[in-house]
Parts: C-alpha cells; structure tokens; sequence
C-alpha cells in the first residue's frame, strides 16, 4: 500500500497471495535483465549486481563511472529499458498476465509517466545534441538519464552536470515527480502529482463555476475526500522538511544548486544531483 494515498489494490482477495505474485513478477523481471545483459557481453557478476540495483531502484554499479564506464550502447539502453520497467506499478503487470491489456494501457498513471518520459527525453536530445557527435547519441543518453532519474534509480551513463541549463533544469523537475504507485521507485509518485493538478484544476473550475460539483477520478474510480486531503498534508510536509533541509545544508556555503539538489537527490531517494554533487 502506498501511504498516504492513493491505495494500491489487492490483486487477489489474499494479501499473502498478492505479495507472491509481486515478488514473482519482480524476480522475473530481475532475471530477465540478467539475462538481457549477458548477451551483450556483461561479465555474470556485473549482470546479477547490476539487475539488484535496477530492480530496487538502487542505482550502485560495480565500476567507478557506473553503468558509463562499459561504454556500450547495448548495456545503457537495456538498463534504461528495466529501470522504466520497475517504475511501473506491478498490478498493471498482473493485468496483462490476466490477459486484460486493454486496462492495463488505459490506466492514467501509465499513459502520464510515459508522456513524461517521452517529452523529456524528446526535449534533452535536441537540447545537448550539440554535445554529442550523432543526434542517436544524444538520444541514447537523454533516455537513459532520464530513466535513471525519474525511477530514482540513479545510475549516470555520463556527467550529465556538464549538460546545458534546460536539460539539468528537466532532470531536477523528473526527481520529484518520481516513479508509479505500487513501483521500487521513490518520489513523489505520478499518481499523486496527478491527483494535484486535477485537484487545482477543479478548485480553479470552482472559483468560475461555484455551484458546480467535479469528482477527481484516477483510473476511473473517484478518489475520495481523505486521500486528497492526506496527499495535500504529504505534499505539505515535504515541502517545509525540503525547505528545512536546504537551509541546513546552506550551512557548509556550497552554491544554491549544490544545495537544492542535494536535498532533491537524497529527499527522493535518487543519488546524484548537480553541482558539488553532480
């Protein structure tokens, strides 16, 4: 269950019968990437090492420059694809092995994180394409940077710090938005900042409109007046702690981007930000 909200369903009528399908769909897909990975060459070791830090969002690789330093485009895109994978949330996986593809697709959370992804990763390949010898290049490591930071994952493919403004600027809005509910991603979470802005969309409807009733829905179901106000009191709290934490963190008189991503990177359980820490 995600708290405060919104409520992961069960799967199954038996929490304990839920878990032993999640974890049977965490394990394949740990082994699937595993799998994935020695086919490109990858010593085993690297490959088991590797698919633990994707599947749990872990972002610790073996070598110095992280998943950077096997310097093929195979590994990163692989890795990129799984870290995607594992931002999902695992009921949608449990739908389409039930054969209901048709809802897993039409779930709200999965069709905004992936316009999320696609339009980052679009906006920071034209972005650094300058960077990079081919415009495939700059596409390979918008996509896999911005998979790493959007499922706090955290692996770097390169120093992505030395990228212009915009794109660094993108990077820090993905970490706070995060992976799915029901995902090992951290965040935010997308259906929660979904359920904000539909819920500023209705309070501004309202001020037009005063006598009209809106109900907030999220994969088709309304979402009840305790999870909005639970999720408004989350959003609350995290902002005073960050603002909190930042102050704090001003303290050892780094720069303000050293200081804000900081806290962003480690608040939201990604790893890396920029400046100091880049």
């Amino acid at each position: 269950a995600e708290s405060p909200g919104p409520i992961v369903s069960k799967l199954v009528p038996k929490s304990s019968e839920s878990s032993k399908i999640l974890y049977g769909i965490y394990f394949a897909l740990t082994v699937l990437e595993v799998i994935a990975l020695k086919l490109t060459g990858m010593p085993l070791y690297d490959c088991v090492v590797n698919s633990f830090a994707t599947a749990g969002t872990g972002g610790f690789a073996i070598l110095n420059l992280s998943i950077g330093g096997y310097h093929s485009p195979a590994v990163e895109i692989i890795i990129g694809v799984f870290m995607l994978l594992f931002s999902v949330n695992f009921a949608l996986y449990f739908l389409i092995l039930q054969g209901k593809w048709k809802q897993a697709l039409d779930s709200d959370e999965l069709r905004f994180f992936g316009a999320v992804v696609s339009l980052s990763v679009v906006l920071i390949t034209f972005n650094i394409a300058g960077q990079y010898g081919s415009p495939l290049t700059a596409l390979r490591h918008a996509f896999f940077q911005v998979a790493s930071i959007i499922s706090t994952t955290g692996f770097p493919s390169v120093d992505f710090n030395l990228w212009p403004e915009f794109s660094r600027i993108l990077l820090v809005l993905l970490m706070f938005i995060g992976a799915c509910a029901g995902s090992t991603g951290g965040g935010l979470k997308v259906s929660r900042v979904i359920i904000l802005l539909k819920s500023v969309k209705k309070e501004l409807f309202s001020l037009l409109h005063p006598r009209s009733v809106k109900i907030i829905k999220i994969e088709s179901k309304p979402v009840e007046h305790q999870v909005i106000r639970s999720i408004n009191t989350l959003l609350v709290a995290y902002l005073v702690i960050f603002v909190l934490s930042t102050v704090i963190v001003s303290l050892d008189n780094f720069d303000f981007t050293t200081n804000f991503t900081a806290v962003a990177a480690t608040f939201n359980n990604i790893g890396p930000g920029l400046g100091a820490v880049g």
